[in-house]
Protein backbone atom coordinates (compact mmCIF):
# COMPACT_ATOMS: atom_id res chain seq x y z
CA UNK A 1 0.00 0.00 0.00
CA UNK A 2 2.15 3.01 -1.21
CA UNK A 3 2.25 6.32 0.83
CA UNK A 4 2.20 9.25 -2.15
CA UNK A 5 2.35 12.75 -1.50
CA UNK A 6 0.13 14.90 -3.86
CA UNK A 7 1.42 18.76 -4.56
CA UNK A 8 -0.87 21.10 -6.11
CA UNK A 9 -0.51 24.90 -6.84
CA UNK A 10 -3.22 26.58 -9.14
CA UNK A 11 -4.97 30.15 -9.54
CA UNK A 12 -8.01 30.26 -6.91
CA UNK A 13 -11.25 29.13 -8.33
CA UNK A 14 -14.57 27.42 -6.92
CA UNK A 15 -14.31 23.37 -6.97
CA UNK A 16 -10.26 22.44 -6.68
CA UNK A 17 -10.73 20.21 -3.05
CA UNK A 18 -13.66 18.55 -4.36
CA UNK A 19 -11.84 17.49 -7.27
CA UNK A 20 -8.68 16.09 -6.05
CA UNK A 21 -11.04 14.66 -2.76
CA UNK A 22 -13.27 12.99 -5.65
CA UNK A 23 -10.31 12.12 -7.98
CA UNK A 24 -8.46 10.16 -5.23
CA UNK A 25 -11.67 8.59 -3.68
CA UNK A 26 -13.03 7.48 -7.48
CA UNK A 27 -9.04 5.77 -7.71
CA UNK A 28 -9.32 3.57 -4.76
CA UNK A 29 -7.07 5.97 -2.23
CA UNK A 30 -7.26 7.51 1.03
CA UNK A 31 -6.61 10.70 2.07
CA UNK A 32 -4.19 10.42 5.08
CA UNK A 33 -3.16 14.31 5.68
CA UNK A 34 -3.77 17.18 3.69
CA UNK A 35 -3.13 20.78 4.26
CA UNK A 36 -4.39 24.07 1.86
CA UNK A 37 -4.43 27.53 1.71
CA UNK A 38 -5.90 30.01 -0.71
CA UNK A 39 -3.75 33.20 -0.62
CA UNK A 40 -6.23 35.73 -1.50
CA UNK A 41 -4.06 38.78 -2.00
CA UNK A 42 -2.00 36.75 -5.03
CA UNK A 43 -4.50 34.67 -6.36
CA UNK A 44 -3.61 31.12 -6.04
CA UNK A 45 -4.04 28.09 -4.11
CA UNK A 46 -1.83 25.50 -2.54
CA UNK A 47 -2.27 21.87 -1.25
CA UNK A 48 -0.25 18.74 -0.21
CA UNK A 49 -2.42 15.77 0.55
CA UNK A 50 -0.83 12.72 1.94
CA UNK A 51 -2.12 9.21 0.67
CA UNK A 52 -2.29 5.80 0.27
CA UNK A 53 -2.79 4.03 -2.59
CA UNK A 54 -5.15 1.18 -1.35
CA UNK A 55 -6.42 -0.36 -4.68
CA UNK A 56 -2.49 -0.75 -5.85
CA UNK A 57 -3.39 1.03 -9.18
CA UNK A 58 0.16 2.61 -9.33
CA UNK A 59 1.85 6.13 -9.29
CA UNK A 60 1.96 6.02 -12.97
CA UNK A 61 -1.46 5.41 -13.24
CA UNK A 62 -2.50 8.21 -10.93
CA UNK A 63 -0.36 10.23 -12.67
CA UNK A 64 -1.72 9.66 -15.89
CA UNK A 65 -5.83 10.15 -14.65
CA UNK A 66 -4.58 13.50 -12.59
CA UNK A 67 -3.57 15.12 -15.61
CA UNK A 68 -6.68 15.72 -16.83
CA UNK A 69 -7.54 17.79 -13.91
CA UNK A 70 -4.77 19.77 -13.77
CA UNK A 71 -5.38 20.60 -17.19
CA UNK A 72 -8.88 21.97 -15.92
CA UNK A 73 -7.41 23.91 -13.26
CA UNK A 74 -4.12 25.19 -14.84
CA UNK A 75 -2.25 23.23 -11.95
CA UNK A 76 1.17 22.74 -11.34
CA UNK A 77 0.74 19.45 -9.64
CA UNK A 78 3.52 16.22 -8.89
CA UNK A 79 2.34 12.82 -7.22
CA UNK A 80 5.49 11.91 -5.29
CA UNK A 81 6.62 8.54 -3.82
CA UNK A 82 6.60 9.38 -0.04
CA UNK A 83 9.37 6.61 0.17
CA UNK A 84 11.56 7.50 -1.79
CA UNK A 85 14.92 9.33 -0.71
CA UNK A 86 15.56 12.55 -2.14
CA UNK A 87 19.32 13.11 -3.74
CA UNK A 88 21.00 15.72 -2.04
CA UNK A 89 24.67 17.76 -2.32
CA UNK A 90 26.28 19.65 0.24
CA UNK A 91 28.48 22.45 0.28
CA UNK A 92 30.82 23.48 2.99
CA UNK A 93 33.61 26.03 3.72
CA UNK A 94 35.44 26.12 7.01
CA UNK A 95 32.71 26.05 9.69
CA UNK A 96 31.47 22.64 10.28
CA UNK A 97 28.46 22.95 12.36
CA UNK A 98 25.77 22.34 10.41
CA UNK A 99 27.59 19.22 8.17
CA UNK A 100 28.07 17.94 11.65
CA UNK A 101 24.46 18.17 12.52
CA UNK A 102 23.47 16.69 9.04
CA UNK A 103 25.30 13.90 9.10
CA UNK A 104 24.46 12.91 12.32
CA UNK A 105 20.53 13.45 11.33
CA UNK A 106 21.16 11.29 8.59
CA UNK A 107 22.76 8.75 10.22
CA UNK A 108 20.13 8.25 12.55
CA UNK A 109 17.05 8.74 9.67
CA UNK A 110 16.03 11.76 11.24
CA UNK A 111 16.85 13.28 8.06
CA UNK A 112 15.71 10.21 5.24
CA UNK A 113 18.21 11.77 2.14
CA UNK A 114 20.63 10.46 0.01
CA UNK A 115 23.88 12.56 0.26
CA UNK A 116 25.19 12.11 -3.14
CA UNK A 117 28.35 14.13 -2.21
CA UNK A 118 30.37 16.85 -0.19
CA UNK A 119 31.60 19.69 -2.11
CA UNK A 120 33.56 22.33 -0.38
CA UNK A 121 36.58 24.88 -1.19
CA UNK A 122 38.47 23.55 1.58
CA UNK A 123 39.78 20.45 2.68
CA UNK A 124 39.07 20.53 6.29
CA UNK A 125 35.94 18.15 6.46
CA UNK A 126 37.50 15.46 3.64
CA UNK A 127 38.56 12.90 6.28
CA UNK A 128 34.99 13.32 7.99
CA UNK A 129 32.95 13.40 4.95
CA UNK A 130 35.10 10.21 3.43
CA UNK A 131 34.96 8.22 7.04
CA UNK A 132 30.94 8.80 6.06
CA UNK A 133 31.62 6.31 2.47
CA UNK A 134 30.77 10.01 1.14
CA UNK A 135 32.43 11.45 -2.02
CA UNK A 136 34.13 14.33 -1.28
CA UNK A 137 35.10 16.68 -4.32
CA UNK A 138 37.35 19.48 -3.18
CA UNK A 139 37.15 22.89 -5.90
CA UNK A 140 38.85 25.16 -4.77
CA UNK A 141 37.40 29.20 -5.93
CA UNK A 142 39.57 31.84 -6.67
CA UNK A 143 38.80 35.74 -8.28
CA UNK A 144 40.75 33.98 -11.60
CA UNK A 145 38.95 30.64 -11.21
CA UNK A 146 35.53 31.20 -10.66
CA UNK A 147 33.64 30.36 -13.99
CA UNK A 148 35.75 27.15 -13.89
CA UNK A 149 35.13 25.88 -10.23
CA UNK A 150 31.32 26.82 -10.91
CA UNK A 151 31.46 24.74 -14.25
CA UNK A 152 32.98 21.76 -11.68
CA UNK A 153 30.07 22.23 -9.62
CA UNK A 154 27.17 21.85 -12.19
CA UNK A 155 29.45 19.04 -13.59
CA UNK A 156 29.16 17.51 -9.87
CA UNK A 157 25.40 17.89 -9.56
CA UNK A 158 24.92 16.43 -12.70
CA UNK A 159 26.75 13.50 -12.31
CA UNK A 160 25.16 12.66 -8.85
CA UNK A 161 21.62 13.80 -10.31
CA UNK A 162 21.37 16.04 -6.92
CA UNK A 163 18.45 17.31 -6.41
CA UNK A 164 18.70 19.49 -3.84
CA UNK A 165 22.00 21.49 -3.04
CA UNK A 166 22.31 22.61 0.23
CA UNK A 167 24.91 25.68 1.68
CA UNK A 168 26.46 24.24 4.95
CA UNK A 169 27.72 27.34 5.67
CA UNK A 170 29.34 27.28 2.11
CA UNK A 171 30.70 31.18 2.09
CA UNK A 172 31.58 31.37 -1.59
CA UNK A 173 28.66 33.26 -3.65
CA UNK A 174 26.84 31.32 -6.41
CA UNK A 175 26.54 32.94 -9.97
CA UNK A 176 23.29 34.40 -10.97
CA UNK A 177 22.93 31.95 -13.66
CA UNK A 178 23.78 28.89 -11.35
CA UNK A 179 21.11 30.53 -9.15
CA UNK A 180 17.82 30.96 -11.88
CA UNK A 181 19.07 26.80 -13.29
CA UNK A 182 18.58 25.98 -9.53
CA UNK A 183 15.48 27.80 -8.77
CA UNK A 184 13.77 26.23 -5.68
CA UNK A 185 16.71 23.75 -5.65
CA UNK A 186 19.42 25.38 -3.29
CA UNK A 187 19.28 25.93 0.27
CA UNK A 188 21.25 28.86 2.24
CA UNK A 189 21.61 29.20 5.79
CA UNK A 190 22.97 32.53 8.06
CA UNK A 191 22.56 34.10 10.92
CA UNK A 192 19.71 36.92 11.87
CA UNK A 193 20.04 39.72 13.98
CA UNK A 194 17.85 42.60 14.94
CA UNK A 195 19.24 45.41 13.88
CA UNK A 196 21.47 43.32 11.29
CA UNK A 197 24.79 43.19 11.14
CA UNK A 198 26.73 42.38 8.08
CA UNK A 199 30.32 41.85 6.99
CA UNK A 200 33.37 40.39 9.17
CA UNK A 201 32.29 39.28 13.33
CA UNK A 202 28.69 40.03 12.78
CA UNK A 203 28.76 37.95 16.19
CA UNK A 204 31.02 40.51 17.78
CA UNK A 205 28.86 43.55 16.40
CA UNK A 206 25.54 42.23 17.62
CA UNK A 207 27.65 41.62 20.98
CA UNK A 208 28.60 45.13 21.26
CA UNK A 209 25.74 46.39 20.22
CA UNK A 210 23.61 44.90 23.08
CA UNK A 211 21.56 42.48 20.52
CA UNK A 212 18.85 40.43 23.06
CA UNK A 213 18.13 37.99 20.02
CA UNK A 214 20.06 35.71 17.99
CA UNK A 215 18.26 33.82 14.97
CA UNK A 216 19.03 31.74 12.21
CA UNK A 217 17.31 32.10 8.73
CA UNK A 218 17.36 29.29 5.80
CA UNK A 219 16.41 30.43 2.24
CA UNK A 220 16.27 29.62 -1.01
CA UNK A 221 18.79 31.51 -2.66
CA UNK A 222 18.37 33.51 -5.97
CA UNK A 223 20.43 36.36 -7.19
CA UNK A 224 19.72 38.66 -4.29
CA UNK A 225 22.17 36.49 -2.34
CA UNK A 226 20.48 36.63 1.02
CA UNK A 227 16.70 37.98 0.14
CA UNK A 228 15.42 34.82 -1.38
CA UNK A 229 12.21 33.13 0.30
CA UNK A 230 12.56 31.97 3.63
CA UNK A 231 11.98 28.40 4.78
CA UNK A 232 12.25 28.71 8.40
CA UNK A 233 13.37 30.74 11.09
CA UNK A 234 14.46 30.51 14.84
CA UNK A 235 15.60 33.20 17.45
CA UNK A 236 17.18 32.27 20.88
CA UNK A 237 17.46 34.98 23.67
CA UNK A 238 20.95 36.51 24.64
CA UNK A 239 21.53 38.64 27.97
CA UNK A 240 24.32 41.15 29.21
CA UNK A 241 26.21 38.69 30.44
CA UNK A 242 26.49 36.54 27.88
CA UNK A 243 30.14 36.76 25.82
CA UNK A 244 30.58 36.99 22.29
CA UNK A 245 32.13 33.36 22.14
CA UNK A 246 28.36 32.51 23.90
CA UNK A 247 27.03 34.71 21.13
CA UNK A 248 28.78 32.26 18.21
CA UNK A 249 27.91 28.78 20.34
CA UNK A 250 24.40 29.77 20.32
CA UNK A 251 24.17 31.22 17.19
CA UNK A 252 25.66 27.73 15.53
CA UNK A 253 23.31 25.62 17.54
CA UNK A 254 20.36 27.62 15.95
CA UNK A 255 22.07 27.66 12.65
CA UNK A 256 22.44 23.93 12.32
CA UNK A 257 18.44 23.59 14.17
CA UNK A 258 17.04 26.12 11.41
CA UNK A 259 19.13 24.30 8.50
CA UNK A 260 17.94 20.93 9.66
CA UNK A 261 14.16 21.62 9.43
CA UNK A 262 14.22 23.60 6.75
CA UNK A 263 15.74 20.19 4.45
CA UNK A 264 12.64 18.74 6.13
CA UNK A 265 10.62 20.71 4.76
CA UNK A 266 11.61 20.36 1.57
CA UNK A 267 12.09 17.30 1.07
CA UNK A 268 8.89 16.01 2.44
CA UNK A 269 7.72 18.38 -0.57
CA UNK A 270 6.17 20.73 2.12
CA UNK A 271 7.06 24.02 1.00
CA UNK A 272 5.58 25.97 -2.12
CA UNK A 273 7.13 29.04 -3.43
CA UNK A 274 4.49 31.94 -3.37
CA UNK A 275 6.30 34.89 -5.36
CA UNK A 276 9.12 35.83 -3.48
CA UNK A 277 7.70 34.25 -0.22
CA UNK A 278 7.20 30.55 0.92
CA UNK A 279 3.67 28.35 1.83
CA UNK A 280 4.91 25.80 4.27
CA UNK A 281 2.60 23.34 5.58
CA UNK A 282 3.14 21.48 9.23
CA UNK A 283 4.84 18.00 9.27
CA UNK A 284 2.28 15.07 8.33
CA UNK A 285 1.73 12.53 11.18
CA UNK A 286 4.82 10.64 11.60
CA UNK A 287 7.68 12.85 10.18
CA UNK A 288 6.88 15.17 12.92
CA UNK A 289 9.06 13.49 15.26
CA UNK A 290 11.68 13.00 13.17
CA UNK A 291 11.88 16.73 12.33
CA UNK A 292 12.48 17.59 15.72
CA UNK A 293 14.98 15.34 16.85
CA UNK A 294 18.44 17.33 18.37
Amino acid sequence: MPDLVLTVTCPTRRGIVAAISGFLAGNGCNITDSAQFDDMESGRFFMRVSFRDVDGLGIEALRDGFAGIARDFDMQAAIHDATQRMKVLLMVSSFGHCLNDILYRWRIGALPVDIVGVVSNHLTYQKLVVNHDIPFHHIKVTKENKPEAEARLMDVIGETGAELVVLARYMQILSDRLCSEMSGRIINIHHSFLPSFKGANPYKQAYQRGVKLIGATAHYVTADLDEGPIIEQETVRVTHAQSPADYVSLGRDVEAQVLARAIHAHIHHRVFLNAGRTVVFPASPGSYASERMG
